[in-house]
């Protein structure tokens, strides 16, 4: 098949450019004939490296350079949908995919309408409460408002929509060109983590959607009951200097950004989420990868379909940052429990493997 991907850009060392590098790289080994589309890339390296008969063109939109500024975008973005309209109908009309794949970048209003002969399928990241779960007020907040209503009738338009977990499925409205298939995890681990090292991992952007401040907060609670212990937060952005600062005087160490999955994992024994929302956290895939126990918030979407709070890892209510620090304490002061949690979070690893989601993924596209 001839298949084509639509993302904003490579660029990140996020989940979801993991995601798709990995997907696009294993349907071009199976003798797919992959491109991937950004508006976003001008240029910079890709985050996660992609094999040579992976094709990427950046349509050069930039629809990330008004920093937020409302009325500048309010000007621009509808001139900048149109020049993305224009240069991706072009495209795909070159193209002749047999199937395109938006990841909800910005074209997910009007690609079902390019005439190019594809089948439209959009594949969502996040759960159906992304927009309004910001709480933002004012002018900011009605337009969240109205376009999280408007992408319950967006995702229909598509010849098949795809979500990350069953729980999200409801919150769209359990369309019926849904389908749940979930994100895999790259890599396979021969061996567990110890889970003796004296290290709490977390791992994600530095935005406010990971909730990072509530993480710190909870640390204040836990490290002078736990002497000897260390936060490592790993990632980067624009909050960095702001959680530093928190963290003053706290054993918590920010490690930036990492590729290599060992430098995080290997040498951790407890990881900890604290996000707003997810869609399907590619951090609780990967710790169970590695057989690390997780504490989380049962955020929108994701935590509750791979932990079983007490089984294989601890669900904390959401925004509860008492509890959290609570559960972390539990699995510091038990050995024995953060090491039976472990194993059943190897256990449990298996369901997530990379040939196992892609087998999903095949039967979809031939389907289609």
């Amino acid at each position: 098949m001839k298949i084509v991907y639509t993302i904003a850009g490579l660029y990140r060392p996020a989940g979801m450019e993991r995601v798709l590098s990995e997907k696009a790289s294993r349907l071009a080994a199976a003798g797919h004939d992959v491109t991937i589309v950004t508006t976003e890339q001008e240029g910079r390296p890709v985050a996660f490296p992609l094999p040579e008969n992976v094709r990427t063109v950046d349509l050069g939109i930039g629809y990330e350079s008004d920093n937020g500024r409302l009325l500048s975008k309010l000007v621009r973005h509808p001139w900048r949908v149109l020049r993305h309209r224009i240069r991706l109908g072009k495209l795909l009309k070159q193209l002749r995919p047999d199937v395109t794949i938006s990841l909800f970048c910005h074209d997910e209003r009007f690609l079902p309408s390019i005439k190019d002969g594809s089948k439209k399928v959009l594949e969502v990241h996040f759960s159906a409460f992304k927009r309004i779960q910001y709480g933002r007020s004012g002018l900011w907040g009605v337009l969240d408002r109205v376009r999280a209503k408007d992408d319950l009738k967006v995702v229909r338009r598509f010849d098949k929509f795809v979500v990350l977990t069953g729980e999200d499925l409801k919150y769209w409205g359990s369309p019926e060109n849904a389908v749940v298939i979930p994100n895999p995890v790259p890599f396979k681990t021969v061996t567990p983590a110890a889970l003796t090292e004296k290290r709490v991992a977390a791992v994600g952007r530095l935005a406010w959607q990971k909730g990072f401040d509530r993480l710190i907060e909870a640390w204040k609670k836990v490290s002078p009951k736990a002497p000897g212990w260390e936060l490592s937060i790993f990632g980067d952005g624009e909050l960095r200097g702001s959680l530093e600062k928190m963290a003053e005087g706290l054993p918590v160490s920010f490690r930036g950004n990492v590729a290599d999955p060992e430098e995080i994992y290997r040498n951790s024994s407890i990881i900890a989420l604290t996000s707003h929302y997810e869609g399907l956290p590619m951090v609780l895939l990967e710790a169970e990868a590695y057989g690390i126990p997780a504490v989380s918030f049962d955020c929108k979407c994701g935590p509750s379909d791979i932990i079983r709070s007490g089984e294989n890892g601890i669900l904390v209510k959401e925004g509860d940052v008492d509890g959290f620090a609570e559960a972390l304490l539990s699995l510091i002061d038990d050995s024995g429990k953060r090491l039976a949690m472990g194993a059943a979070a190897y256990a449990d690893s298996p369901k997530w493997s990379a040939d196992k989601i892609m087998k999903q993924w095949t039967e979809l596209l031939e389907n289609l």
